[in-house]
């Protein structure tokens, strides 16, 4: 009875911030930034947060943001999270028109959502029966853009790692959280749904690929030259001979794009570049992948003489979300939508930095309508804001409540029932140990 009190006193007082709730939403969707680049928008957490009496920390991983409410009497942690950053979608209608990112994958309203929970939760007649704490959580650059500058930022030491929450473990900025809930935005591929959840997906290491030949005259003197365009064209058939070498549920994906390939159309291309995903549902398979890759790589440039430069760096883990806190979001969302809208997914092929801490704490990362358009396409937008905006708040808030009350009992059964598949400081050595750069031939070796 006191928990249906107060997630009926939440979610009045979410809807009586109704409009404040969109206009934040809206106003990043019109403000997109990139990555590691989030000012404004953490800007605008921050002039929520203060308005709501939440002191913050800030500037966490460059721009992050964590504020934290705490309840009555102590017991687990609990982030709720939001993701502060766009991607490059040039020719979207709201993009930035100097960096091209754009809101198309729903982020805006995760920040939305989360400043809405915090309005419905931060008050003393909830607070005083909660048993544990509650942060709000805005994080940064979890699209996985940009790779070379968030290299650049590792290189000169703002960074450790090349996504958000990646840097924000590493930082300790989660030491103190025991889980974390977040809700993605999704459009009418819900299946005829209002809500659903897959209970994995895919993880990935990033490769930047180099293949140094020799220039020459393309018309007078070809045969002086050493093509590395042609190199990476073969690379790209060898990759793709591999295919059938993936194990079907292993889920493997890989998709290289040629981001150089040359300089002038009368000079063989003596420098072209690449860039590739290889994404698999378990480490172990994204590993294995990886090396067929490199061999592949490899091979291509030893058949055209020319030298190659393989720089791979670590992606995010396969997600794992907890099934105890699925039920916990299963009931709360259908209290909006109904229990028929609810639908369970398969395994998803996609990637979030969500699944990395996945591995050492319980985390949800469901799905919720309110989207229209395909994802990181130039069509989309949040189309219903009440389900979009509004929804989100009173789940991440309705849920946090239904884990806190009774004296954290099911935030207790949470962790209980959790199995971690490795530790923090195994997921960091883990990570830390994908960084490396291979030169073929090596330096003392000659190219054919």
């Amino acid at each position: 009875m006191i928990a249906a009190a107060l997630k009926q006193q939440v979610c009045n007082t979410i809807d009586t911030r109704r409009d404040e709730i969109i206009h934040i939403g809206e106003s990043i969707m019109d403000a997109p930034e990139l990555g590691f680049k989030e000012q404004r928008t953490a800007d605008r957490v921050k002039e929520t947060l203060e308005d709501l009496d939440l002191s913050y920390e800030e500037g966490l991983a460059l721009t992050g943001v964590k504020a934290v409410l705490r309840g009555a009497k102590p017991g687990p942690t609990i982030a709720l999270m939001g993701e502060l950053d766009a991607l490059q979608v040039p020719g979207h209608p709201r993009a930035d028109p100097k960096t091209q990112a754009a809101h198309a994958c729903g982020h805006n309203a995760q920040i939305a959502g989360l400043m809405g929970a915090a309005m419905g939760l931060a008050q003393p007649e909830i607070t005083e029966q909660l048993a544990g704490n509650i942060v709000f959580f805005a994080v940064p650059a979890e699209e996985y853009v940009e790779i070379n500058y968030r290299i650049g930022l590792i290189k000169s030491g703002q960074t450790t790692f090349l996504t958000g929450k990646q840097e924000l473990v590493q930082l300790g900025q989660f030491d103190d959280i025991d889980m974390a809930i977040m809700i993605h935005t999704t459009g009418p591929d819900v299946s005829d749904g209002s809500m659903g959840l897959s209970p994995s997906s895919n993880g990935f290491v990033a490769k930047n690929i180099r293949f140094l030949g020799k220039a020459s005259h393309a018309g007078g003197s070809p045969e002086k030259g050493v093509n590395a365009l042609y190199a990476a064209q073969l690379s790209l058939s060898a990759i793709n001979a591999q295919r059938e070498t993936f194990r079907d549920e292993d889920c493997v994906r890989v998709h290289p794009i040629i981001t150089k390939g040359g300089d002038l159309v009368n000079i063989i291309p003596a420098e072209v570049t690449m860039e590739t995903y290889v994404r698999a549902k378990t480490a172990d398979a994204i590993l294995d992948a990886s090396h067929k890759v490199d061999r592949a790589l490899r091979g291509a440039a030893m058949a055209m003489g020319c030298r190659v430069e393989i720089e791979t760096v670590p992606g995010n883990l396969p997600l794992r979300n907890d099934p105890v806190l699925a039920e916990v979001f299963r009931d709360n969302a259908a209290r909006l939508f109904g229990k028929a809208s609810y639908r369970d997914y398969g395994h998803s092929g996609g990637s979030t930095d969500a699944g990395d801490l996945s591995q050492f704490m319980p985390l949800l990362h469901p799905m919720m309508t309110g989207a229209a358009g395909t994802h990181h396409q130039t069509d989309w937008c949040i189309a219903d804001h009440e389900a979009g905006y509004l929804a989100p708040a009173k789940t991440l808030a309705m849920m946090a409540i239904d884990l806190l009350v009774d004296n954290a009992a099911k935030a207790n059964k949470t962790l209980a029932e959790f199995k971690p598949a490795m530790s923090k400081d195994a997921y960091l050595d883990r990570q830390h140990a994908v960084f490396k750069t291979e030169h073929y031939p090596a330096s003392n070796e000659t190219a054919l």
